[in-house]
């Protein structure tokens, strides 16, 4: 126990040296609680991938592919863009309160986490790795639901994402534009799958990350057409209807519960 809490510190402290000791001096950064260089981490490296991530893919399909993948009259204004990143750039320090929290709890052992993979063997870490995905995808298809069927809480919360409700509004960089509160809420079910769910720490980090980047990508108004992939195709149509395709990664929580929308149904009704 005490050997697996000690190679998780040693692991974070790492993810510290990678990120932010390029940035500040050591000096500096050592007399700094253990619980704030972790937050720092977080925060700097959350909004590098995201700046980085939209600003990529937004030069991608709007200069580089421009009117190959949207028509022109489909593509975001850069007041548009720009009121997204304000929109994240307030709530990205709020975000970063979470992982820094699950972090303090996987070190001082209250969670389920594991180090090394060779601590459980590769049969038992896939069968983890499948049940903290499926608790994940259940966790924040509900949590998404809840923000939008609880009035006050599409009001006060959600309704400050759901301003981009429309192709020629909707771009990478409004995959972060949350109320603070709505980016602690959707990334809570990664939290929570900790303390029941025993989970390389590894992985988690892995994840948090790819989760960083699929929020930019599913908010491109693209459709991938990649079954079972909850891609932009679904998600924009459900910043247009309000009402379906609440899942993250998959369809298949809409599917089981009866919101699924397809856009490939969709266009054909259209035509």
């Amino acid at each position: 126990m005490e050997d697996n809490l000690q190679l998780l510190v040693e692991e974070t402290s790492w993810y510290n040296d990678i990120v932010l000791g390029s940035l500040l001096p050591a000096n500096w950064l050592a007399p700094l609680p253990r619980f704030f260089r972790g937050w720092l981490r977080n925060y700097v490296g959350g909004t590098f991938i995201y700046l980085i991530s939209g600003t990529l893919w937004c030069f991608y399909m709007y200069y580089l592919k421009r009117n190959v993948y949207l028509p022109k009259d489909a593509i975001p204004s850069k007041n548009a863009m720009l009121l997204q990143i304000g929109v994240a750039m307030k709530a990205l320090p709020w975000y970063c309160a979470l992982p820094t929290m699950s972090e303090y709890m996987i070190e001082n052992g209250w969670t389920k986490c594991f180090s090394r993979i060779s601590d459980v063997g590769w049969i038992a870490y896939l069968c983890y790795l499948a049940m903290y995905l499926v608790f994940v995808e259940f966790g924040i298809y509900w949590v998404h639901r809840e923000l939008h069927d609880i009035k006050p809480l599409y009001k006060y919360i959600h309704a400050t994402h759901h301003i981009f409700n429309k192709q020629n509004t909707l771009s990478p960089f409004a995959g972060s534009a949350f109320h603070p509160l709505e980016g602690i809420l959707q990334a809570m079910p990664h939290v929570l799958a900790l303390f029941v769910i025993p989970t390389h720490f590894t992985t988690h980090m892995a994840l948090l990350f790819i989760d960083a980047i699929w929020t930019t990508n599913i908010h491109d108004c693209i459709h991938g057409k990649l079954w079972p992939v909850m891609g932009a195709g679904y998600h924009t149509i459900h910043h247009t209807t309000y009402r379906h395709n609440y899942g993250h990664f998959t369809i298949w929580m809409d599917w089981m519960f009866g919101t699924l929308r397809d856009p490939v149904e969709d266009e054909a009704k259209k035509i």
